[in-house]
């Protein structure tokens, strides 16, 4: 039996790191697409330019499943009229490319796996918990995630499996979401944004990549699944738990919203706003969190046991 063979776009990110490793722990073999080819341990990583419809159809040969990470970070710079552009494309027309060439060259992909986001759910504050047949919201991000996953359903529409993770905040210590929380730790203190109130859907890394992993080897996973924990946690107690775990105290004082609105424009929204999101169909799907908590999945995270 043949080495199952996986390529991701944008392995070089922090999901596709983590991923690459746990592919490789797990047998497969592994392959990037890249804007640029830096070598990446025993991957081999090949160029492409999505915008140029630059890429070499040889990369397709013998692949068997592909997972689209690929995408211009939504937190790197403000969200101005071009970046918004950035942001669409790099997603939408990435994976049409992929589409194009799987079809041209007959590629029997066995599976197409589509990273997405909660952010499909619209930015806002409510007392409703989203689940994966809600309709996305009309603001920029769930605009965007949206226009992402018809593009993903190019695939299905071809008899591909396709499945698209809609990913909460990702916890991680060096490059994430969480990594920025933690900043004014060097400070000595911690802080919290906005009324509290908004809801932090979040995930755990390893989390994670376990679920792209059974999205690969589960034949029975088709369509939509978020990529959430199941403990619903608004900011204050979010930060409460960052606190705790990092023996740190809180800043009495939060950083009000219109300073945020200021700094960030229409992105400080993705900050100030969130509700709940459920995890119910992973959950039925016979996933089972590693870490379902986020006491636990902090201390992992911000206290790793070493091997």
């Amino acid at each position: 039996m043949k080495q199952q063979s996986v390529l991701i776009t944008g392995g070089g990110g922090l999901i596709g790191r983590y991923l690459t490793s746990a592919l490789l722990s797990a047998g497969y073999k592994v392959s990037h697409l890249s804007r640029n080819t830096n070598q990446f341990g025993k991957v081999r990583v090949f160029r492409w330019d999505p915008e140029k419809k630059i890429i070499d159809p040889v990369i397709f040969d013998g692949i068997d499943y592909i997972v689209h990470l690929a995408g211009a970070n939504i937190g790197e710079r403000r969200w101005t009229k071009k970046r918004k552009e950035e942001i669409v494309k790099s997603r939408v027309e990435s994976a049409r490319l992929l589409h194009r060439i799987v079809i041209e060259k007959s590629i029997p992909l066995k599976a197409f796996i589509s990273a997405s986001a909660i952010g499909y759910y619209g930015s806002i504050i409510s007392n409703k918990i989203f689940n994966e047949e809600d309709a996305p919201g009309t603001d920029f991000l769930g605009s965007t995630c949206r226009l992402w996953e018809e593009a993903a359903d190019l695939f299905r529409q071809e008899g591909i499996r396709t499945v698209k993770i809609r990913t909460a905040v990702v916890l991680e210590k060096n490059d994430s979401a969480l990594s920025k929380l933690m900043q004014p730790a060097k400070f000595g203190f911690l802080v919290k944004t906005g009324s509290g109130l908004q809801y932090m859907p979040w995930i755990h890394i390893i989390d994670l990549c376990n679920i792209y992993l059974k999205a690969i080897e589960d034949q029975s996973m088709n369509g939509v699944y978020n990529a959430v924990s199941p403990e619903h946690i608004n900011h204050n107690d979010f930060v409460k738990t960052m606190a705790m775990v990092m023996n740190k105290p809180v800043f009495p004082l939060p950083v009000p919203s219109f300073i945020l609105r200021a700094a960030l424009g229409e992105m400080s929204e993705v900050v100030l706003k969130g509700s709940r999101v459920s995890s119910k169909k992973i959950l039925a799907n016979d996933y089972k969190f590693q870490y379902p908590e986020l006491k636990e999945a902090l201390t992992d995270i911000i206290y790793p046991k070493t091997p």
